[in-house]
């Protein structure tokens, strides 16, 4: 056993003094290498390796921000991420009330007509129709009952917000 670690032992020497950089083992291989190279460089550019280097006489150098710039990742398909998105993004229908339930809301509201002096705070859940696709999505709000316009069908709180009535399909008093 001992017979066959020496000899492994021996074989990775002789590998690693056999190898490509084999020499006197000072590197001067890798640094006759590095110098052919470095020569054969000077001499395919030696004409120009040492000229300063030039500056426009017409255009002004161009700044770190856009030369870094040309660098930056590309978009081929400008806004195709925000098209992805806004198709991903959910919508609800909104909910129609059948007459009973008209009916218990158009009661409530004369409740807060009725009370509106004492600045009741009323919590609202209505339907803001999306602007982008079909459908919308349910805002809950509380707030103070401001005014009921009952000629524009709006419900106006103290913040300024404007519910439209129509869209209401929840009240509650706090």
């Amino acid at each position: 056993m001992q017979g066959t670690l020496k000899l492994e032992a021996t074989k990775a020497k002789n590998f690693r003094t056999r190898g490509r950089f084999s020499g006197h083992g000072d590197g001067s291989v890798v640094r006759k290498k590095e110098k052919d190279k470095m020569e054969s460089v000077e001499e395919k550019y030696g004409d120009i390796i040492n000229l300063k280097h030039h500056i426009s006489k017409k255009h002004k150098p161009m700044s770190l921000e856009d030369r870094a710039a040309q660098f930056a990742p590309f978009a081929a398909l400008t806004g195709f991420d925000e098209k992805v998105e806004e198709t991903a993004r959910q919508t609800s229908a909104k909910i129609e009330l059948n007459e009973e339930e008209k009916t218990i809301l158009d009661n409530k509201l004369q409740i807060i007509l009725n009370k509106i002096k004492l600045r009741p705070v009323v919590t609202f859940t209505y339907f803001v129709k999306d602007l982008k696709k079909a459908g919308g999505k349910y805002v809950t709000i509380s707030g103070i009952v401001k005014k009921i316009d009952e000629y524009n069908e709006l419900i106006i709180l103290e913040d300024n917000t404007q519910i439209p009535i129509l869209d209401v399909i929840s009240i509650d008093f706090m």
